[in-house]
């Protein structure tokens, strides 16, 4: 299980196309703040259907794309 299951989840019960989430929210969301490690689990995102689009540093946000 990975840290970001809980995130995973909400990602593809939302269903949208596209998703933008503030690091704030995701924390809220999975329970821990979003650290360099997401790169390495982000690719696990792809076995709920979504990948990761865009990492804001600025804006401190994430884009989740769903595959289609």
């Amino acid at each position: 299980m990975s840290k970001y299951n809980l995130l995973w989840e909400f990602v593809q019960r939302n269903g949208s196309q596209l998703i933008k989430l503030t690091f704030d929210e995701i924390h809220e969301i999975a329970g821990i703040k979003i650290d360099h490690s997401f790169l390495n689990y982000k690719k696990e995102l792809i076995q709920y259907g979504y990948e990761v689009g865009k990492i804001s540093l600025k804006e401190k946000s994430v884009i989740f794309n769903k595959i289609v």
